[in-house]
């Protein structure tokens, strides 16, 4: 016979095919209710545990796949948070480097997690079902063995009834080949028949005996191993779970100290900013130098003013260097010498007051005093003429101040608001002030507010202005974010 393939004959096809159709046809009368169906109710009950367990073990196997994939997951995403710190982590900073040791740690610390989970109980996982398939398949056969057993039952059960009505024809001949047939004849025919139903018979009951065996053989092995399959998923659960909450435990507590070492550099830092242990940065300025000239010209006309004038090429008087803002009064010698007051206008007599008639004449009187005392000092003095000052409304950023100095009399001209300094500055160029944390500031206009720099205010620190009084000497610019607005 023609091999179909490898190992497999046409003859063993057939014989499959004709088991199937066999089964088939057995399934059927049974479902039918034409043919009993041999059952075991404490095998069936091993069934239900097996698939239970399976579909149970199945399920966690899956939802443990995803928690190891949320695992990597956030293992992933803390690892770049903490390069995302040591990104902002500035090196002058203090414990950089311990921030790297703490971001190398937690890495390796979530890798040797996953691993362990990994060998403890995943793979504990896979190794557990992996014995499902084949106990599932030797079920599957059992059972198609137990169809082949019923269906040869039923055959020699069929059999064993056709030989009693086979037995009761041999005893009446009622044929007509056996009327026909000879009296010797008859008694062959009788020998054959006998023959061959007892052939069929011992086929049967063979067939039948060989089926049993295979059936009782699996039956046997399965109704051993199925009740031990069903006890061991206690102590697979137990194990499982105890070593995914013992590696968590010990996870846990090795992050929990490299979070508690983070916090402590984090509040070594947070202490460094409180005591400014590094520096603030200040916008950089464009406009730099800002008094420079105006310090060499001011140096280059005092330096003039101090050298002796020349006399007059036309002999005319010498100008007393004394100014007075006296709002255009006369020269104290053209007064009268008698001490008289200085003229009123018509409104001013007509409106004055009694305490204004008094001030004025003591005003008078004091203008008197004066001008005798000038007189006396030489006649030299006196007949140089007076130099008149005229002073004007004070301006600041093209706005004119118009209100009463004495308002405002402890602080410089122009006076917007005070700054307290929170950080420390050195001052890097000769128009700059140095502060020190702590040092309150006035600040005051820029007399040309073009050369204002962003971020950069001009002032002049309180203490030297309450002791000098000097504001071209002392005022200067500073950067606005080492300071806080107080008033």
């Amino acid at each position: 016979m023609a091999e179909m393939g490898k190992g497999v004959t046409a003859g063993k096809i057939a014989s499959n095919m004709q088991k199937k159709l066999t089964r088939a046809q057995e399934k059927v009368m049974q479902k039918l209710g034409k043919a009993d169906e041999t059952k075991d109710e404490q095998f069936e009950q091993c069934v239900q545990n097996f698939n239970k367990q399976l579909l149970e073990g199945s399920k966690l196997q899956k939802d443990l796949r995803t928690y190891l994939a949320s695992v990597k997951a956030m293992h992933e995403a803390s690892k770049k948070l903490t390069e995302c710190l040591q990104e902002v982590y500035e090196p002058e900073w203090p414990g950089r480097d311990d921030t790297n040791k703490i971001a190398e740690n937690n890495d390796l610390l979530w890798t040797d997690f996953h691993q362990k989970l990994v060998d403890q109980a995943l793979l504990t996982m896979d190794t557990y079902l992996g014995q499902f398939p084949d106990i599932k398949s030797r079920i599957a056969k059992r059972g198609r063995k137990l169809v082949d057993y019923d269906s040869a039952r039923h055959h020699f059960e069929s059999l064993h009834t056709a030989k009693k009505k086979d037995e009761a024809k041999i005893a009446k001949p009622v044929s007509l080949l056996e009327k026909a047939a000879p009296q010797w004849c008859q008694g062959k025919l009788q020998a054959h028949l006998v023959a061959q139903t007892n052939l069929l018979r011992n086929q049967a009951e063979e067939e039948l005996v060989k089926a049993q065996k295979v059936f009782e053989e699996m039956n046997i092995d399965l109704q051993e191993e199925l009740p031990s399959l069903w006890n061991s998923r206690v102590g697979f659960y137990v194990n499982t779970f105890q070593s995914i909450a013992g590696l968590e435990e010990n996870f846990h507590k090795e992050m929990s100290k490299l979070n508690q070492n983070m916090n402590d550099v984090l509040v070594t830092l947070e202490k460094a900013h409180a005591t400014s242990t590094y520096p603030v940065k200040a916008q950089p300025r464009k406009k730099t130098k800002l008094f420079s000239r105006l310090r060499k010209k001011m140096s280059s006309d005092s330096t003039k003013e101090n050298k002796t004038p020349s006399s007059p090429p036309d002999g005319a008087p010498i100008t007393s260097p004394e100014t007075k803002a006296v709002n255009h009064e006369p020269e104290p010698s053209t007064l009268d010498t008698s001490g008289g007051g200085i003229p009123k206008s018509p409104s001013q007599s007509t409106e004055a007051t009694p305490a204004g008639a008094e001030a004025a004449g003591k005003e008078a009187a004091a203008g008197a005093e004066a001008t005798k005392t000038e007189t006396d000092s030489g006649s030299a003095s006196s007949s140089l003429p007076a130099v008149v000052v005229e002073t004007f409304p004070a301006t600041v950023n093209g706005t004119v101040e118009s209100g009463a100095p004495s308002e405002r009399a402890d602080m410089p001209p122009g006076f917007l608001f005070k700054v307290q300094a929170m950080h420390d500055y050195a001052a890097t160029d000769s128009d700059e002030l140095q502060l020190k944390a702590g040092d309150v500031v006035l600040v005051i206009p820029f007399d040309n507010p073009e050369e204002q720099d962003e971020g950069w205010l001009m002032g002049v620190k309180e203490t030297d202005w309450l002791q000098h009084k000097e504001l071209d000497q002392c005022r200067g610019v500073f950067p606005e974010n080492f300071t806080e607005r107080v008033q």
